[in-house]
């Protein structure tokens, strides 16, 4: 299954005259580049990364990458991997937009680094030791900067938050999927802190992200007998994983073989093109290489 990553619009342009080979983990014949790291090369993610719809999801690739693919990349990929890194902590600190995933992600990557160079003759790490010695210390001082940031409060004279009616802030709450979203707003203002903690709120985003049969074994109840929704939902998700959503994500069209961005679109030349279209989420993408 090859993989040609040719259109500029899609933001993946590999090297000159070449092409990214992929495959599914039942596929046994492979040609071509058939390793994480070797893709990884080739995907113009530092270009990705610029795009906030697609920030979110180069990050968690990133993540998953640090929590147990880092020994798989080659000495190359290893190099673009902190490059793209560098570039991402750069842009979080320029404009002080999604510190906290990027915190997860250098908490994931220092762990990880931590136990492999503690375990130096045990585990495969390519590469001197005191060049992963000075990432981790790279690392270490990007969580700090990151510890230091000081977000500018945006003058602005113009229409707020606190100037929209109730209903559209409850809205606006009921939109997010992500528990941590809605606590980081609900410290903005005293209303919107009584509107987050609406039991009603949690209650749908426990029922978004989780099963019922998972309810059940998590169950917590308040001295009334009342279910907490919003401990339920930190709890499940400490054992279950959440759905991740992004605001645009790889696709792969199945006719052409070709990887591309949901939102860039591609020009398939099949009677069908929408049932050949695969979405390709940042666990999808290590998988195709496992084999």
């Amino acid at each position: 299954m090859t993989i040609y990553s040719t259109l500029e619009s899609v933001n993946l342009q590999p090297k000159k005259g070449k092409r990214i080979t992929l495959g599914k983990a039942q596929i046994l014949k492979r040609h071509g580049y058939c390793t994480l790291g070797e893709a990884f090369n080739r995907l113009d993610f530092s270009s990705a990364i610029q795009d906030i719809r697609r920030f979110n999801y180069v990050v968690k690739l990133l993540q998953l990458i640090a929590k147990s693919q880092l020994t798989s990349l080659s000495g190359a990929a290893q190099k673009n991997y902190f490059n793209i890194l560098d570039k991402i902590v750069q842009k979080v600190l320029d404009d002080q937009q999604n510190p906290r995933l990027i915190k997860d992600l250098l908490q994931d990557l220092s762990s990880t680094l931590c136990i492999l160079i503690r375990g130096v003759g045990k585990s495969v790490l390519i590469g001197n030791i005191n060049i992963w010695i000075c990432r981790l210390e790279t690392i270490l001082n990007w969580q700090q900067q990151l510890q230091n940031l000081q977000m500018n409060k945006q003058v602005n004279n113009g229409l707020t938050l606190s100037d929209l009616p109730l209903h559209m802030l409850n809205n606006i709450l009921y939109r997010f999927s992500d528990g941590w979203d809605i606590i980081t707003l609900g410290q903005v203002t005293p209303t919107l802190y009584m509107l987050s903690e609406d039991r009603q709120l949690w209650k749908k985003l426990c029922q978004y992200h989780f099963a019922e049969k998972q309810f059940c074994r998590h169950l917590i109840l308040s001295e009334k007998g009342h279910i907490e929704w919003k401990l339920m939902y930190f709890a499940l998700q400490k054992c279950y994983p959440i759905k991740e959503q992004y605001g645009d994500t790889l696709h792969f069209c199945r006719h052409c073989s070709i990887l591309f961005w949901k939102d860039s679109g591609h020009p398939c030349t099949a009677n069908n093109p929408d049932s050949c279209f695969m979405p390709v989420s940042p666990q999808h993408f290590i998988d195709l290489f496992k084999f």
